[in-house]
């Protein structure tokens, strides 16, 4: 875990100087707000959280978000996404590796996972994205958390490929917006597979989830 951070905190040393120097002045990309976000995805119907504290969306420093459950039928997903249009002045993506253990919750396991998704925006309708499958703890409560960062119509699920990313960016199209977007799933206790059963459920979010983003986190 330290080698993780000094190799993490040296590539945003190294991002930031060199993104200091490209310039400040970005386009502000077409992108629908999250007030907008519709309350049905499918089968999947939302029912509105609580907004976040101001001190933590100061700490976050993102642009726009969008907190909310979704609900189908004995199946229950929370969906956070933040969005950054700029990455220039301080403010970056925050990991759910270092924001989860704050709130009291342990990984318990990591790896990444293939989702088949529907996306209008590239050739055919359709792609392959790798992101995240984060399985924390809380006393006895797991959730399977997946989560991905997604910049420019790229999916990644590597923070250092997506620093390496926002580097190339600023330099190439002179843009830093991106965006994380995490899915959480209660893993239910007592039952046989209560794990594989929440990555089902998790999945088949994702894939209703996907298509729609893409009126919200610009290509």
């Amino acid at each position: 875990m330290i080698t993780r951070a000094v190799v993490l905190a040296s590539i945003l040393i190294a991002s930031a100087g060199v993104i200091g120097h490209a310039s400040r002045s970005e386009p502000v990309p077409i992108r629908a707000s999250f007030d907008t976000f519709p309350p049905t995805l499918g089968q999947w119907r939302g029912a509105r959280s609580e907004p976040l504290d101001p001190a933590v969306l100061a700490v976050l420093g993102v642009n726009d978000y969008i907190v909310r459950d979704y609900f189908a039928p004995r199946r229950i997903a929370g969906l956070y996404v933040g969005y950054w249009q700029t990455q220039r002045e301080g403010d970056t993506i925050h990991s759910p590796l270092n924001c989860l253990p704050g709130s009291g919750w342990q990984p318990v396991s990591k790896s990444t996972l293939g989702v088949g998704v529907s996306d209008p925006t590239v050739a055919g309708g359709a792609r392959d994205v790798g992101i995240n499958r984060y399985v924390i703890q809380k006393g006895l409560d797991q959730m399977l958390v997946l989560y991905w960062y997604q910049s420019h119509g790229r999916v990644v699920a590597s923070e250092y490929t997506g620093k390496f990313y926002l580097v190339a960016d600023a330099l190439r199209l002179n843009r830093t917006d991106a965006a994380i977007v995490r899915v959480t799933v209660p893993i239910a206790t007592g039952i046989e597979d209560g794990s594989a059963v929440a990555e089902r459920d998790g999945v088949d979010f994702v894939k209703t989830l996907f298509p729609v983003l893409t009126h919200y986190l610009p290509s």
